[in-house]
């Protein structure tokens, strides 16, 4: 409790205040000894110093200057360089001179999401064993620490550059450090991995106002934010407001923890979206980031906008937008997780199936790439300890993708429905070795079913009711019947909150993403 409330205390203080220091060249913690740079793509170094200071930057034999501008503000590029796991050092130089060491250049990627993101890998199965295997120094970690949120866009985020061994990678993330570790070891290059996440929260406070905006469907959101511009009367009046439902929150929980009450965890903070707080940890724990040259992100959320469907779908797109334009990367890959199969007291069925379906139509925004995970869940627990197979599967697209190796990078995804007399013919990307009805249990690779039965489909007609579909393997195809429906017009797969049975794989193992034909 003692941490929990140093840390929003710590989060007033940054709302209260960001005086600069003055006099001396300075970096965002991004920037240290043991950091990643990402390989393939123009090096930016950036920080602050007094206005007119000329900065030079020497990395590698290449060297650059910037003058910093009246905002303090100082940009050098570099040019690209190619992978290397030989350490060199890096100089800046003003009225003063910084030098970072031990700098290596590869893949950096960052994971950022909820608390399926955030969960540790000493929470994750095998845990014993994974924390003991875990030394890889030319994987290197750096955490943005603690969950803070500001109305205005900060300088500088948490964290420092920790290379990768048991003591540091087990309060690491799990699906983080395993996506990083299986890119390490099949692309045979340097891996640094940046950890943004926060338990709980929606995609809405990711997301930059530019994200907001560039999505027709979230004007509302863009024009909403304009009252928070802290150069208004009106800004600058809602943020008073902000700060003050803030502090007398903490107040409140503050009394409740020192009084003698028994206590659990303390009353949440108001909500996010009452406070108006879109972009607000996008401000607080990933601008301080931006623009260090980065390959990708890897994206675990959903679970808190749970209830929607299209409106998810829109929101990726922003989120993603966003962030493509604050990396200065318009082809920032972006790799997420659909989410996995759990059942939440006695929401509707289909509460999460909506959310997935959104998520998967994601998969039309150009560099994206998804992990299906709804055979690997725990339907009693929305935080499933298998965080392996989530970070393996993340990887696939990246080793497709950018280091072009011959792997199929995702389970089938549906294509097409073609009605042929009295069934239903469905056709898959994804399944270039054909379909398998198959098993997975725990960490062991998929096992296939011999003769055994596709379950999960439903089929059916134009009265909009459904009867499950006896469900046949043909080539790489899916041939849908059910003499209920002489006459089908549609399909449904593993289209529930908790898709118990639905077994359907490709020959490599990856399972088939739920998916519905129609839109009823």
């Amino acid at each position: 409790m003692k941490l929990f409330f140093t840390l929003l205390v710590a989060s007033i203080l940054s709302l209260l205040s960001q005086a600069p220091v003055r006099g001396e060249v300075k970096l965002p913690n991004i920037f240290g000894s043991h950091m990643v740079l990402q390989q393939q793509q123009p090096i930016r170094v950036f920080g602050s110093a007094d206005p007119g200071e000329k900065v030079t930057v020497s990395f590698a034999g290449k060297k650059g200057t910037a003058t910093a501008g009246t905002d303090r503000r100082w940009q050098v590029t570099l040019p690209a360089m190619q992978a290397s796991n030989t350490p060199q050092n890096m100089t800046i130089e003003g009225k003063n001179r910084i030098e970072i060491t031990d700098i290596l250049i590869g893949e950096v990627w960052i994971c950022s999401g909820q608390s399926n993101m955030e969960w540790w890998l000493q929470n994750s199965a095998n845990a014993k064993q994974e924390i003991a295997a875990a030394n890889f120094p030319e994987i290197r970690l750096f955490d943005v620490t603690g969950h803070t949120m500001h109305r205005e866009a900060q300088a500088n985020t948490t964290g420092t550059w920790k290379l990768c061994k048991p003591a540091t990678a087990r309060s690491f993330s799990a699906v983080g450090y395993f996506f990083g570790r299986d890119l390490y070891q099949k692309a045979n290059v340097p891996v640094g991995l940046v950890g943004s996440n926060w338990g709980g929260t929606k995609i809405e406070p990711w997301t930059t106002i530019d994200g907001f905006a560039s999505v027709p469907e979230l004007k509302h959101y863009s024009d909403g934010l304009k009252k928070l511009d802290l150069s208004t009367q009106e800004g600058k009046a809602h943020h008073r407001e902000y700060l003050d439902r803030l502090e007398q929150w903490i107040s409140k929980a503050h009394k409740k923890v020192n009084s003698n009450q028994p206590t659990g965890s303390p009353p949440p903070p108001p909500s996010l979206r009452d406070l108006d707080a879109a972009t607000a940890i996008y401000n607080s724990m990933v601008h301080g980031l931006a623009p260090y040259s980065l390959r990708g992100a890897i994206w675990y959320q959903g679970e808190s906008n749970g209830d929607e469907g299209e409106s998810y779908y829109h929101k990726m797109r922003a989120l993603i937008n966003g962030w493509r334009k604050s990396f200065q990367n318009p082809e920032l890959a972006f790799y997420f997780v659909q989410l996995a199969n759990y059942r939440e007291g006695n929401k509707p069925e289909e509460r999460w199936a909506r959310l997935r379906e959104a998520q998967r139509k994601t998969l039309h925004v150009p560099h994206t790439g998804m992990a299906v995970t709804t055979d690997i869940g725990n339907s009693d627990d929305i935080h499933p300890r298998n965080k392996q197979d989530v970070g393996s599967r993340l990887a696939l697209w990246a080793l497709r993708d950018i280091h072009g190796q011959n792997v199929t990078p995702s389970g089938p995804l549906f294509r097409e429905l073609k009605i042929e007399g009295n069934a239903a013919r469905v056709l898959f990307d994804y399944a270039p070795n054909g379909l398998m009805a198959g098993e997975k249990k725990g960490l062991a690779p998929t096992r296939e079913v011999k003769d055994g039965k596709v379950s999960g489909f439903l089929i059916a007609g134009a009265d909009k009711q459904w009867h499950p579909a006896s469900a046949t393997i043909d080539g790489n195809d899916m041939l849908l019947s059910c003499p209920s429906v002489p006459k089908p017009v549609a399909v449904r797969y593993a289209f529930l909150q908790d898709p118990k049975g639905a077994n359907l794989y490709n020959k490599e193992g990856l399972p088939a993403s739920p998916f519905r034909s129609d839109s009823w």
